[in-house]
Order: structure tokens, then sequence, then C-alpha cells
């Protein structure tokens, strides 16, 4: 495992990052092991927001949630590497997520 924060790798670095994330959290869901894999993959959603230019998620815009079909969200501000924003039609409370699960809307669906 690299000791190095996502912020501090090359683009090749998160890539092979990634790579091995996904893998493990492959092998850890063919042996059941739910949480394990639940781990892994957050973690590579991680390394795959650091892949991604926060300037190109605009505040005050809408989102698809990748992963969750039909579900949107809309950023009210970007911290870091997450956007902080609400989910459409839900509960209205304020939460946080990583700009690699958003795709712009004007996207295909």
């Amino acid at each position: 495992m690299n000791d190095k924060a996502y912020a501090q790798m090359t683009e090749q670095e998160l890539i092979n990052e990634i790579r091995t994330l996904r893998e493990k959290a492959r092998k850890a869901e063919q042996l059941g092991i739910v949480n394990e894999y639940a781990v892994y993959e957050r973690k590579a959603l991680m390394a795959e927001a650091y892949l991604i230019d926060p300037e190109t998620i605009i505040a005050g815009e809408m989102y698809r949630i990748n992963g969750a079909p039909g579900e949107f969200f809309k950023v009210e501000y970007l911290k870091g590497r997450f956007a902080w924003g609400y989910r459409l039609g839900g509960e209205r409370f304020e939460e946080a997520l990583p700009i690699s699960i958003l795709s712009p809307m004007k996207e295909g669906k």
C-alpha cells in the first residue's frame, strides 16, 4: 500500500492505486466480506476524486449521482475534493459527496 496521501500522488500513481483498491474490493466481495468491500470501494472513489479538477464542479449546479440512477445532487459549495449540498427530493439535509461520483446533467443518461 502506498504511504503517500492522494493529494501528493501523480496521475499514474492514482490510477495504479485505484486499480489496486478495486482488485482488493473484488476479492473481498468474492469472499463475502461486505464491510471490507465497502471500505476499498470508498477509498477508490476518494482516489478518483483527485483525478478530477474541482473547478469542473460548479456551485449552484445540479449533478447526477453515479451509481444512483434517478438521484440528483445540488452542489452548494466545494471543500477540498468534496461537493457539499443536497439530494433532490430528500430530507434536504446537507451532505458531502466525493466529486468523483458526480456527473454533469448535460451528459448522456
